[in-house]
């Protein structure tokens, strides 16, 4: 793990896995959710419904290495945290 890319291991169904957000899960996000820029992403985080959620996850999920998430069957709550654990870790303000 690499803290200082921004690289945060987050438990998702009682299982550690590493999160980033990378330049290309940012486009992806950006792609995903159909807004321009890092203020409207951060407008929109403010109201993701549960498959933006979905969305955001995976995208830092491949920023953290895995080439195929499957993000279904993860629990909201956790899928939130690992959401707001990688943004943090990005933004340098991650505890680790």
């Amino acid at each position: 793990m690499n803290g200082v890319r921004g690289e945060m291991l987050v438990e998702i169904g009682g299982e550690r896995r590493r999160v980033c957000l990378t330049l290309g899960a940012l486009a992806e996000i950006e792609t995903e959710l159909g807004v321009d820029g890092l203020a409207a992403v951060a407008e929109r985080m403010k109201t993701l419904s549960a498959r933006d959620l979905m969305v955001v996850l995976a995208a830092v999920l491949r920023g953290g290495g895995d080439e195929a998430p499957n993000v279904a069957g993860v629990d909201p709550r956790e899928a939130a945290v690992a959401v707001a654990q990688a943004f943090a870790a990005s933004s340098g303000q991650a505890g680790g």
